[in-house]
């Protein structure tokens, strides 16, 4: 199965299993991480799924939409690595993705 890293805010790594299908967002919830609060459930209605994105896996990504870029400019901790784990549909191809959970707003 691929796997996906995500760094706590702790700055500990976790290689997790990634289903394909699922959003990043949901894989890291479904593993027990907390601290990624997602309160709409992946609705892109607000930004407690942010996430960096290790810089040389950005390429991997779909291209970011006009409200997941709206949303993140909500965020005081907005940064060129910036994406909502819920916009990012995991594929066979993002296997050994990695991202951080981002500082809370």
């Amino acid at each position: 199965m691929p796997s996906l890293t995500v760094i706590t805010r702790d700055e500990t790594r976790h290689q997790i299993e990634a289903e394909v299908g699922l959003s990043v967002m949901e894989i890291i919830r479904r593993a027990g991480f907390d601290e990624l609060v997602a309160l709409c459930g992946g609705c892109c209605s607000c930004a407690t799924c942010h996430v960096y994105v290790k810089a040389e896996h950005l390429d991997r990504l779909a291209p970011m939409a006009g409200d997941e870029n709206d949303l993140l400019d909500s965020s005081e901790h907005r940064g060129d690595r910036s994406r909502l784990s819920c916009q990012l549909k995991f594929e066979a191809a993002m296997d050994g993705l990695e991202v951080a959970i981002a500082p809370e707003d």
